[in-house]
């Protein structure tokens, strides 16, 4: 539907711009916090912490941080909120839009799990909600005193929250809930941490009232936390458009490895912010992703058949209990025989095209069951768009695409 299609690039759109915002800021703050250099005595006499100079735009910059806060309240006063609320806002409406609204095209794949469209929706929601709450749940125990604990408890509920994904969605569906359970996560740090602690310093300096230090270490805690999350779910923003990492047959073990190695590089960029220049953080990080890419691209070899499982295949064939759907019509007929010649070079489990080594999207016409699956996709993209076969390498003709539109009449 061209209209659902605006709607989706205009929100897509919008995420990006959010996620740029809220992103670049959490660079900047923390850049900025551990930037800091002691102040002269005479700042430190006005209660300034800490400060720096920086040139940007024809202009220089003095930043000064507070170790209480200023003497009166500024009439205004710069908030950092609203990038995070539009980023997830607009995240979950892209995600409605594209992987729930088309649950069947873009959510389940039967090779994994077979499921209605309410039960896949039903699990996403609670991957992401349940997700959510534990990972807030922990933050509220004691278990958030000890970082490097915390750290391995939170990869240990990535690795799982990654592997049950995974076995109940598409790869592509699975790596966008786990992104979407990330962003949810960051998100409630903001939410329901860093801005009422920083309400609460706020009105204690309005007031004059004594600031209580666990306000200011607990919103630092959950900054830090978004802070290595971001380059992983930076990643599973673009992952849809790299199917050899969603369609791998470890994919849950492919996006933890990805993730794991980029919050090891932020992890150099922090230190380094304060004056700790570790290149074999940076190396190793590099090493890490040469690995995973080596790993992913080696080629596979084929499952040897032997004359056992060749005529356990044709028992297969011959059982009309176990068969696939077939094409029905002659019209049927027609548009199965149009996806062979036009689409399977691709959209296939071994593609044969000279570029697509991977189905693209993790979208497959093997059969006829998944055509009609994915019959609006097929509709829309070779009669209105008119953008597949991609640059029409096939040469689909006209009288071809009609026939497909007379089938969508159907």
């Amino acid at each position: 539907m061209p209209w659902l299609d605006w709607l989706s690039l205009f929100v897509r759109w919008f995420h990006v711009i959010a996620g740029v915002a809220w992103i670049g800021a959490s660079f900047y703050f923390i850049w900025l916090d551990n930037s800091l250099e002691t102040p002269p005595e005479w700042k430190k006499k006005q209660g300034i912490k800490g400060d720096l100079w920086a040139v940007h735009g024809g202009g220089f910059y003095e930043v000064a941080k507070y170790a209480y806060g200023p003497q009166t309240m500024p009439k205004t006063l710069h908030w950092f909120k609203w990038e995070a609320y539009s980023t997830w806002l607009s995240g979950i409406a892209l995600l409605i839009i594209v992987y729930y609204f088309a649950a069947a095209a873009y959510l389940i794949d039967p090779a994994v799990k077979s499921m209605s469209e309410a039960e896949a929706i039903l699990r996403g929601i609670a991957l992401i909600a349940g997700g959510a709450i534990i990972y807030e749940t922990a933050c509220r125990t004691k278990l958030a005193n000890y970082p490097k604990v915390f750290a391995i408890a939170l990869v240990v509920m990535l690795v799982v929250v990654s592997y049950l994904a995974t076995h109940w969605f598409s790869g592509r569906g699975a790596y966008i809930h786990v992104g979407a359970l990330i962003g949810t996560i960051m998100v409630a740090n903001v939410w329901l941490n860093i801005m009422p602690a920083q309400r609460k310093m706020v009105n204690a300096v309005a007031n004059q009232q004594p600031i209580d230090p666990a306000w200011g270490a607990g919103a630092k805690l959950r900054s830090v936390h978004n802070n290595y999350l971001t380059l992983p779910i930076l990643f599973i923003m673009i992952s849809n458009h790299y199917p050899m990492t969603y369609q791998h047959p470890q994919n849950w073990l492919v996006l933890v490895a990805l993730m794991a190695v980029a919050a090891w590089i932020r992890h150099f960029f922090n230190l380094r912010h304060v004056g700790k220049v570790k290149p074999s953080i940076l190396i190793s990080g590099a090493i890490g992703m040469l690995a995973i890419a080596l790993w992913v691209s080696w080629p596979r070899t084929a499952p040897v058949v032997t004359a056992h499982s060749e005529s356990n295949a044709a028992a297969e064939t011959t059982e009309p209990t176990n068969a696939q759907p077939q094409p029905v019509t002659e019209l049927d007929k027609q548009i199965m025989a149009l996806v062979e010649t036009h689409c399977q070079g691709c959209h296939a489990s071994s593609p044969t095209d000279d570029i697509f080594r991977v189905a693209p999207l993790g979208v497959k016409f093997d059969n006829w069951e998944q055509v009609t699956r994915q019959a609006p996709q097929i509709i829309h993209r070779t009669t209105v768009t008119r953008d597949m076969p991609f640059l029409n390498k096939s040469n689909m003709t006209d009288e071809e695409r009609a026939v497909i539109a007379s089938w969508a009449q159907q």
